[in-house]
């Protein structure tokens, strides 16, 4: 095991690259239960006899502990690095998918989630998205977006094998078998990341960006600057939560059938998945906020989509839409804090931010079934999408305007 950080000449280097494969690796298989979850919805409804928020409790619970687990690896991981966090979070997932396909009650399926959320999936969120910041200078806000990307991957290929296997096999043998297959991969890939990443450069992840005064980031206190950063990325998620939390049951309900609906997720995921790659470059070129204002904006717009269009091939049209413009929003939150916070801080501020948009979704996923159990429609639902993703514009907005304001007042000093 390695305890001294490696060689700085290492950043950017080929190991770096094999690290962020194996990373890659990693997100795809330790957040599967992010994205199934919405898959196995119905069915789980209809054999416990519950409604539809209360069907949406354990993908709730789930992300709370996931936002809530990321603070916690994340200090375990700088204390005794990622392998043995990693390896305790695949015995996490295994264990929580053989519990929650033997559960015999909501709130014991619930449960199970929420364990693979505080152990399982935070080990493979924001300690892997802070670790591979530390590995990379020029190209930051692309690995970084190939990391974060993983988790897209994971909701690319997980839904449509989990409804087949819904379909063939039942929801509750689909689960054990994933818990055995996603734990024993994250054990494995876990062996590659015994290195500790190397020293903390103060490099900006966008080269051309001007020297800011990292004690006071946008001009604010340090907690100020990061409470508009937890609240935005709270909001931002609540928006973003709404379609894929809901996608499949909201195509059940239009009379589609669920594996449409899984079809609309993995479309609207994988349409994330480049986009993440591509607002990766675009942080790397204009920086973080600037990214962060740019696809909090096209997120309202793909929201907006969803109220007139509810024809299946429109659907299909907007999630993939949908997909496009919102990829690119948390990976931001990631670049925001390295370039404007003091990077001896950016695991713990990177760690809260995260946390807060687990807490978006959670209660974004839990608000939405709440608000259809209220109106029996998802139009309400998808306004309060949009209501939410308008106050994350408003804080980027102001957020870019400070930075705006900075860069004309060091051009005017020069």
């Amino acid at each position: 095991m390695h305890t001294q950080p490696a060689d700085p000449a290492l950043i950017d280097s080929r190991q770096a690259a094999w690290r962020l494969l194996a990373t890659l690796g990693l997100v795809v298989l330790g957040n599967s239960s992010m994205y199934i979850v919405s898959v196995v919805l119905p069915a789980v409804q209809t054999e416990f006899g519950v409604g539809r928020a209360d069907a949406s409790l354990p993908y709730t619970l789930m992300m709370i502990c996931l936002g809530l687990g990321g603070l916690i690896t994340g200090r375990l991981a700088d204390r005794h690095g990622l392998m043995p966090v990693l390896w305790v979070g695949a015995l996490a997932v295994c264990g929580g998918f053989v519990w929650a396909g033997m559960s015999g009650s909501i709130w014991a399926f619930g449960l199970a989630h929420g364990l693979m959320g505080l152990v399982g999936s935070s080990s493979t969120f924001a300690p892997l998205m802070a670790d591979t910041a530390l590995w990379w200078n020029r190209r930051r806000g692309i690995a970084v977006a190939i990391c974060a990307s993983g988790n897209y991957i994971a909701g690319t290929i997980w839904p449509p094998i989990v409804q087949h296997g819904v379909e063939t096999l039942g929801w509750r043998q689909t689960y054990i078998l994933l818990g055995i297959f996603c734990g024993v991969g994250m054990f494995l890939l876990a062996t590659r990341m015994r290195q500790r990443p190397p020293l903390v450069t103060l490099t900006p992840a966008n080269a051309n960006a001007p020297e800011v005064d990292r004690s006071r980031p946008f001009g604010l206190q340090p907690a100020h600057a990061q409470g508009l950063l937890f609240v935005a990325g709270m909001a931002c998620c609540v928006a973003m939560s709404m379609p894929q939390v809901h996608i499949v049951a909201y195509c059940t309900d239009l009379g589609f059938g669920a594996a449409r609906g899984a079809e609309m997720l993995s479309l609207m995921l994988a349409s994330g998945i480049v986009s993440r790659l591509v607002f990766g470059v675009i942080s790397d070129r204009m920086g973080g906020i600037r990214t962060l204002l740019l696809g909090s904006f096209l997120q309202g717009v793909a929201l907006l989509m969803f109220l007139p269009f509810d024809g299946m091939v429109p659907l299909y049209i907007v999630s993939a839409m949908f997909g496009l413009f919102q990829g690119g929003i948390v990976p931001a939150y990631a670049i925001i804090i390295r370039e404007h916070f003091n990077p001896k801080e950016a695991g713990a501020r990177v760690g809260s931010v995260i946390m807060a948009t687990l807490l978006g979704m959670a209660l974004g996923g839990w608000m939405s079934g709440w608000v259809f159990d209220m109106t029996g429609s998802y139009h309400a639902a998808f306004l309060n999408g949009i209501a939410w993703n308008f106050l994350n514009l408003c804080i980027a907005s102001w957020l870019f305007w400070r930075v705006r304001q900075a860069e004309r007042g060091a051009a005017a000093r020069a």
